[in-house]
């Protein structure tokens, strides 16, 4: 188009008034830059001290402090030359070239920026960096023209080594760390003057992404952008290819790091969700002593689980009134080279059985008893990846069990067909209300679901299981002891049912079928513990609640690995109970509420059938919740002969050629004759009163075959229950049952 006059005119007059504006502005802009810098950017600043302490005030870790110890100000002269040369080849190569700002930086990013059709490079020079640890300019165009502006006038006031000297002591570098000061003390016990060149490189690598890439947080990551730094120290000229070769072979972290702060998993994870910024004290919720404490006990399993592939193990305390989280160890290791900040404590995980209770706590709410009888026969199920046939753990069927027992005993078979009469969703929606957070569907997880097919983690299942020590109620834990207490809460299941489920577990008795006389479940205070073992032998969990705090521990590999035949009860179990006794040395157990005090009424049951119990069969004291009770009579034994209900028959006629208390033909005589004897304690068994822990709670188990109506004596005398607190010396302990037998052992309690 041919321009005309007037339009010639237009367009110079527009020039003209551009390039006035263009001069004003720079003149404007250069009178800015010439004023004097406010103090604020020409001083030393105080940086913020933040301490966190364990509940009893003793110190686990300072990230920082206004001494100059962890944190403060040095000077440039006071900080190793490789630190400088590492940051400028890592941060802004062209650092001494420039003004403030670097245009061929800028039209890189710019570049980059189009190419990609995202901002992937800001352009930011160590100049800017510092602008924006002084001024706090935002991440946007706006704050970069802003912080570019402010650069100008901090290079035009300030030498390139007063720049540094704010840049190096401003610097976030990870794990609450700011400044190279502070990261040299905490990643190397060292001091910023004395570091290596792999250490300096390693500072600067942490720069760019210092809550992802820093040393603890993933020593791979660490190592990665070390390389990247000593690889652009070596192209810039700033070392030789020998010096990029020895400091890349250093180790990542420095052994003696591990005294800089304590309870390591815990403390970083709470400086995450505090915010890296936190300044003043945190009053952590952690007993520095049971801390330590569990530690050991988590090192020894591993060691002695060692030639039995068996290489972590994990372990957390809560206190069940406040949530307090009271111990957290994450690893053996924290500061392992390889894989030692894996923290299991929030890693999920398959749990296998240690998710049954949830499930019997459903089954509770909608009219099942504990003496409902459930079917443990040989079953297939039809399922959307085709037929599920599950097996018990010892590959054996016991025809009809009650639910006491297979959930005390952890039978698979009866827990698959339970969740198949109460439904995967349903299932599902009673774990989350739990607090599991398991984010597929229920037809993902399918009737696998009641096994423990879903992944949770070690905190999710211990604050679970402290909800069923508080009546069926879920509540958040608390990791800060000064933090209020939250006033959320989800109901899971009845306080009924979780009675049940607390006297179930605590049972030693119903336990004996599935695990035998003597487990590391049994403790000497009132305790409902459960153990749990994924597919293959790849995860050990157990879990133990007394009505003061629950503890939870994991044995298994990060890797996944599967261990040679480690069982929940050789495994996680061992640890289980000496984690138990460590705190209760520091803690009363209290005692569990007992089922008459949270309102269930007691009924006399057929040891076989659940039903009201009849002078034909042997009978037990059972625990239901009001109107639950059993109405009709037992019927399955009557003038000396067992009827099985059909659905037992194949299981039966199966059962008879081995067994001869169940006879193919229901309407066959059966054997009632059981072992009448004592299970344990054993004849000549020793024991020794625990240190530490009230009398009251210094109790054992007795345990006795036959029928259920045993008469216990010490010495002579009658006992009330089927627990004896030990007393020093050597006793005699008498079993008499109805029928007339009677039987003794002796042992000694030193």
């Amino acid at each position: 188009m041919q321009i005309t006059s007037p339009t010639l005119r237009k367009f110079l007059r527009a020039a003209v008034l551009a390039s006035i504006a263009t001069a004003i502005f720079i003149i404007v802009c250069a009178a800015w830059i010439a004023l004097p810098l406010p103090s604020a950017m020409r001083e030393p600043r105080v940086v913020p001290s933040l301490t966190i302490t364990d509940r009893n005030g003793l110190p686990l870790r300072t990230t920082r402090s206004p001494d100059g110890v962890r944190g403060g100000w040095i000077s440039i002269a006071e900080i190793d030359p490789d630190v400088i040369r590492a940051f400028v080849a890592a941060e802004d190569r062209r650092f001494y070239d420039h003004h403030g700002v670097d245009p061929r930086a800028i039209g890189r990013a710019l570049r980059d920026n189009i190419r990609s059709g995202r901002i992937v490079s800001g352009a930011s020079t160590i100049t800017m960096q510092t602008v924006r640890l002084l001024r706090g300019t935002p991440r946007s165009w706006p704050g970069k023209v802003a912080q570019a502006l402010w650069a100008l006038r901090l290079d035009a006031h300030l030498s390139k080594n007063q720049i540094l000297e704010q840049y190096l002591n401003l610097v976030p570098l990870g794990q609450g760390t700011v400044g190279v000061p502070a990261a040299a003390r905490l990643y190397f016990n060292g001091s910023a003057s004395e570091l290596s060149l792999g250490q300096a490189a390693m500072l600067a690598g942490i720069a760019r992404v210092p809550a992802r890439d820093n040393p603890i947080r993933s020593q791979n990551r660490a190592r990665e952008r070390r390389t990247a730094v000593l690889a652009s120290m070596r192209l810039q000229g700033f070392i030789a290819t020998d010096e990029q070769t020895r400091a890349a072979n250093e180790p990542v972290m420095h052994a003696a790091a591990a005294t800089n702060f304590l309870a390591p998993h815990f403390t970083t994870q709470l400086l995450a969700r505090t915010g890296e910024t936190a300044t003043g004290m945190i009053r952590a919720s952690i007993d520095l002593e049971l801390q330590r404490a569990l530690e050991a006990e988590v090192r020894h399993t591993v060691n002695t689980l060692q030639d039995r592939a068996a290489k972590h193990a994990a372990a957390v305390v809560l206190d069940n009134r406040s949530g307090d989280v009271l111990a957290w160890v994450g690893s053996p290791d924290f500061f392992a080279d390889t894989a030692g900040q894996v923290d299991m404590v929030i890693s999920a995980r398959q749990p296998g059985s240690a998710l049954k209770p949830f499930l019997y706590g459903l089954a509770f709410d909608r009219g099942f008893t504990a003496s409902s009888v459930l079917p443990d026969v040989p079953r297939t199920y039809p399922t959307s990846t085709g037929p599920y046939e599950p097996q018990n753990y010892d590959r054996t069927f016991r025809g009809p069990v009650r639910a006491r027992e297979a959930l005390a005993s952890s039978y698979n078979v009866p827990a698959v067909e339970l969740a198949e009469r109460m439904g995967a969703a349903a299932l599902l929606s009673t774990l989350h209300d739990a607090g599991f957070a398991l984010t597929r569907t229920a037809e993902h997880y399918g009737l696998g679901l009641a096994l423990g097919n879903g992944d949770v983690t070690l905190l999710e299942l211990a604050n679970a299981y402290r909800g069923i020590a508080n009546g069926g109620v879920w509540r958040p834990y608390r990791m800060q002891t000064d933090a209020p207490k939250s006033g959320e809460q989800m109901r899971f299941m009845s306080s009924h049912a979780a009675a049940l489920v607390l006297d179930i577990l605590s049972d030693p008795v119903a336990r004996i079928p599935g695990f035998g006389a003597a487990t590391p479940l049994d403790f000497p205070f009132p305790a409902a513990a459960k153990t749990g073992t994924s597919r293959h032998f790849t995860d050990n969990w157990a879990v133990a609640t007394t009505a003061n705090f629950t503890v939870a521990v994991w044995v298994g590999n990060f890797s996944g690995r599967p261990m040679q035949g480690v069982s929940g009860i050789t495994g996680a179990g061992p640890l289980l109970h000496r984690a138990v006794l460590q705190t209760a040395e520091r803690y009363s157990p209290g005692y569990l509420v007992r089922p008459d005090e949270a309102g269930l009424v007691a009924s006399n049951v057929c040891i076989l059938s659940g039903m009201r119990a009849t002078s034909e069969c042997p009978s037990m004291l059972e625990w239901f919740a009001p109107g639950t009770e059993p109405i009709a009579y037992d019927d399955w034994q009557r003038d000396g002969r067992t009827v099985l209900p059909p659905e037992y028959a194949e299981w039966a006629a199966q059962k008879s050629r081995t067994d001869l208390r169940f006879a193919a033909d229901t309407e066959s005589p059966v054997s009632q004759s059981r072992a009448q004897r004592i299970l344990s304690p054993l004849d000549g068994d020793r024991y020794q009163r625990p240190i530490g822990v009230d009398a009251r709670y210094a109790t054992i188990p007795l345990v006795a075959g036959g029928a259920d109506a045993v008469g216990w004596l010490i010495d002579g005398r009658p006992i009330a229950s089927a627990r004896w607190q030990l007393t020093p010396g050597t006793h005699i302990i008498t079993a008499t049952w109805p029928s007339g037998v009677r039987d003794s052992v002796r042992v000694v309690v030193e």
